[in-house]
């Protein structure tokens, strides 16, 4: 049987162009990212070049100048500073571990009575750096003695205050007493502040009334 005469004997297939073109496209893509990236990179690394000369320059400009100062400097004048330094440093030690009693016979002048006295008054520092407080006196009348108890609790810096050894006198009502408590150690220490005394508190200014119009009351 005859093929018709339209329909050839031979043909060749086409080639697969399509693929082959979009393979070449993303290679080119490829290598201008990796040209754009290796060009980055190469701008960074001058910089960091540039920047590292920069900051050595700078600490040269900088070193020279202190070189410079050192040179300058009077080595008598430190050896001047130094001693300076030392003594201050002396002085310090020195008022820190001084004891002055000014703060505290002016906290007792503000806070006790006028009609309290105390005979005797003995300070010791333990070795904890507390400092103790002994002695013994006489009051006018047991209301002299309770405003000044009242006064140490409300001032807070003669702390634990016991009187003991209370004894009445029957021809005058007088009162003689022995006292221990502890204080606080800023109130024997050095200070150029004069401010220390705490103004009279009204309790001990009230209570010394009170007792002094009971003992003028017949």
């Amino acid at each position: 049987m005859a093929l018709p005469s339209n329909i050839p004997t031979s043909f060749v297939p086409h080639s697969a162009v399509a693929p082959r073109r979009f393979r070449a496209d993303l290679t080119s893509a490829f290598d201008f990212l990796a040209y754009g990236v290796l060009g980055v990179v190469f701008i960074l690394a001058l910089g960091v070049f540039f920047y590292g000369r920069l900051l050595s320059s700078s600490q040269a400009t900088k070193d020279a100048a202190l070189a410079e100062a050192v040179e300058g400097i009077d080595q008598e004048t430190i050896e001047d500073f130094v001693r300076l330094s030392n003594r201050l440093t002396s002085g310090k030690v020195l008022l820190a571990n001084h004891v002055a009693l000014s703060g505290f016979f002016d906290l007792f002048e503000t806070l006790v009575p006028t009609t309290v006295r105390f005979a005797s008054l003995h300070l010791s520092i333990d070795d904890m750096g507390m400092v103790n407080l002994e002695g013994s006196g006489a009051a006018k009348s047991f209301n002299a003695l309770a405003a000044a108890s009242t006064a140490f609790a409300r001032d807070g810096r003669v702390k634990d205050a016991i009187f003991s050894n209370i004894v009445v006198n029957p021809k005058d009502s007088s009162v003689s007493f022995a006292l221990s408590a502890s204080l606080d150690p800023r109130l024997i220490a050095f200070s150029p502040k004069a401010a220390i005394a705490a103004p009279r508190t009204p309790a001990a200014t009230s209570a010394s009334t009170t007792e002094t119009s009971t003992e003028d009351t017949p």
